[in-house]
């Protein structure tokens, strides 16, 4: 059973420095037993944009129940 997480981050596309900043649901096959944390929630984000998990910054993130 997947987990739903709000997760608020900033995000670094490609080589210049710009970054973008998003929020959103974001659901997570991990055990529902299992907290993820933040480095986690970034490596997970940072692979489905394609992206190196440094490229991506988790600001805030949380369980949705």
């Amino acid at each position: 059973m997947a987990t739903k997480y709000y997760t608020h981050f900033l995000m670094q596309k490609g080589g210049n420095s710009a970054t973008d900043e998003y929020s959103g649901g974001v659901e997570s096959r991990a055990s529902t037993q299992q907290l993820l944390d933040t480095k986690e929630v970034e490596a997970m984000l940072a692979k489905s944009f394609h992206l190196n998990s440094e490229q991506v910054e988790v600001l805030n993130w949380s369980r949705l129940h």
